[in-house]
């Protein structure tokens, strides 16, 4: 009981066929087998088209490095009322 035989799997098939049909599973079939290329083209076009990282930072942003203009002695206010 604890695997199917290859019987078993071909009455499932068997009563597949009979309920969908040969045309609709044919269809499923080639429905399924066009998404995955689509979505093959996708990733492939998706990481050629990637661009590269900016060389400055948007305004803004916390980088972890000091902007060239910032003075080495400010502190940031929020941290220190949370520190």
């Amino acid at each position: 009981m604890g695997s199917f035989s290859i019987w078993h799997w071909l009455v499932v098939l068997l009563i597949v066929v009979l309920v969908f049909g040969t045309k609709k599973l044919k269809n499923i079939g080639s429905d399924l087998g066009g998404a995955v290329k689509g979505f093959k083209d996708g990733m492939r076009e998706g990481s050629a088209d990637e661009p590269a990282a900016p060389a400055n930072p948007p305004v803004g942003q916390v980088t972890g490095n000091p902007p060239a203009t910032a003075d080495r002695n400010t502190i940031d206010v929020e941290a220190q009322r949370k520190g």
